[in-house]
């Protein structure tokens, strides 16, 4: 975790998690990992239950969203704050061409896995005809 800037309050009490607020969301962290046959997406969602998740794919650019609900009604007054709670959104832009159709979504132990297969390269033998 980085040094919070003493002159900020909210970076003593926020920590890292201010970075990833995006106005009324916040942006869960994801890994991005290519192998020959698919592009992988994680995504850190600890707390989320799977009927909160939403993926969609709209051109080349994964979306990921829904909400994260913590209840916390015995809490007195909060010390530190790094769990984010509420909507959350990330979109990701895939680099590859990939097949839509089969894009397969995973959510086990907090860790969301979108596998994207790639397209593959379409090959044909085109036919050279004789000049007129």
């Amino acid at each position: 975790m980085r040094d919070p800037k003493p002159s900020d309050p909210f970076a003593e009490l926020f920590g890292e998690f201010a970075d990833r607020l995006r106005g009324d969301h916040w942006e869960p962290d994801v890994d991005i990992s290519e192998t020959a046959d698919a592009v992988l997406v994680r995504a850190e969602l600890a707390g989320v239950r799977r009927e909160d998740l939403r993926v969609s794919v709209d051109g080349d650019v994964l979306r990921i969203s829904g909400i994260r609900v913590i209840e916390d009604s015995a809490v007195v007054r909060l010390h530190q704050m790094e769990v984010a709670s509420g909507p959350f959104e990330r979109r990701v832009t895939i680099p590859v061409e990939f097949e839509r159709e089969r894009v397969v979504a995973h959510l086990s132990d907090g860790l969301l896995t979108v596998s994207l297969v790639k397209r593959q390269p379409v090959r044909r033998i085109v036919k050279v005809e004789r000049e007129r």
